[in-house]
């Protein structure tokens, strides 16, 4: 049996990581969980699986959480606070880490299961995109697995020729194929775009997903980042991945050899394909999902990505291309003008705008250490805040 930690429980991908581990009581134990601050989310969580330890990002959401299950005679060991999931993520009992807390406060505790030599199932894409060579450095040095979890590098994964460790290039690849479904919308013309709503942009078509990544799917800069996070993984440059819209979500990527062959991996539009992947790797085991009907499917499109109605796509390619603290400006640009939308202070098409703007203020510069990351981060975020004209974080 194997000891399981789950970073960002109270999520979509934590939710399907731990409807997969509960069909199979014989391979897993729920050792840890971890969320931001949803302490009623994590409560619950906690009275079904009795984890020896729970974290809270928030230390408040951790009082509160602690002072619940003391009531209830829940004997689960309650930690608050940024170095709390740190804690959780490196519990020795635990072989296995999910990664699956959104955005840069995913990054440390990544890199401290990594650092712990765990086997990692990588949901947070900012942790690669913010310090990816950081985290590859991290897990040759300690041994740590890292298993994608994202439907698309998943996918990649499991066509690539075997063994393959995260962060080595592949024998024979000559072009990685990342599919994209183009999101809500994909067929609205580019004028409309600026009155679009948050509620009309978090509907995604196809998969059930948080509030921000959805955003990103709308805007297609969860795909600029997965690029980026692509060419970290398996070794390739920026010039080697293609995007293309694939509005069905069957295939969810695909990669092409030397010889002129093609692999694909289909599925049904559901992260418990991918979450089982990984958590059996390298053995097969049920997730719960229904199988493939290609009858009912009919057919399967594809075409380019149009970069007027997707600008974020574009802005992505060129913090690839550049690297060092570039990606992680980027990305920090880009959540902090998600959630002004989110919060209607800022229309869709505003979006990209912020992101654009950001990144020619900054200069990049290699990152060299998980300071450099978190400082690149931090300065993004500031001058999105401050170009939007919001008050500084931590102020009312």
């Amino acid at each position: 049996m194997k000891g399981l930690v789950v970073l960002g429980a109270t999520g979509s991908i934590g939710a399907s990581t731990l409807e997969v581990a509960a069909l199979h009581p014989d391979r897993f134990q729920v050792l840890g969980l971890a969320a931001r601050a949803n302490d009623e989310g994590l409560a619950t969580l906690c009275r079904r699986f009795r984890p020896r330890v729970a974290a809270m990002l928030d230390p408040a959401a951790g009082l509160r959480l602690r002072e619940c299950l003391a009531r209830e005679g829940i004997a689960t060991e309650v930690l608050g606070g940024p170095e709390a999931l740190c804690t959780v993520a490196a519990l020795p009992d635990a072989g296995i880490v999910v990664a699956g807390i959104v955005g840069a406060a995913g990054l440390a505790p990544t890199l401290a299961a990594v650092t712990a030599g765990k086997r990692v199932l990588l949901a947070n894409k900012e942790a690669l995109v913010l310090a990816g060579a950081l985290l590859l450095e991290a897990a040759r040095r300690s041994g740590a697995e890292l298993l994608p979890v994202d439907s698309e590098h998943n996918a990649i994964f499991q066509c690539l020729p075997a063994p393959t460790r995260s962060g080595e290039a592949a024998p024979g690849v000559r072009k990685i194929l990342l599919t994209a479904s183009g999101g809500p919308f994909l067929a609205t013309p580019p004028e409309r775009l600026a009155t679009v709503t948050p509620e009309q942009a978090v509907a995604h078509p196809k998969w059930r997903m948080g509030r921000k990544i959805s955003v990103d799917s709308a805007t297609l800069m969860n795909k600029g980042l997965e690029v980026i996070e692509a060419c970290h993984l398996f070794a390739v440059t920026p010039d080697r991945v293609q995007v293309i819209i694939h509005p069905q979500s069957i295939v969810h990527s695909m990669v092409e050899f030397v010889d002129g062959s093609v692999l694909a991996q289909l599925g049904n539009p559901d992260m418990r394909i991918p979450i089982a992947h990984a958590l059996g790797w390298p053995d097969r085991m049920d997730s719960g999902v229904a199988s493939l009907d290609f009858i009912q499917i009919g057919r399967l499109s594809f075409e380019h990505p149009d970069l007027e109605r997707f600008p974020c796509l574009e802005i992505a390619g060129r913090a690839a291309r550049a690297g060092g603290t570039v990606p992680a400006v980027l990305n920090a640009a880009n959540e902090v003008a998600v959630q002004a939308f989110l919060e209607r202070r800022l229309n869709f098409t505003g979006i990209a705008a912020v992101i654009d703007s950001v990144l020619q203020r900054h200069a990049g510069r290699a990152v060299e250490s998980l300071e450099d990351a978190l400082a690149a981060d931090a300065w993004g975020r500031a001058e999105a805040r401050r170009q939007l004209l919001l008050p500084k974080a931590g102020t009312a």
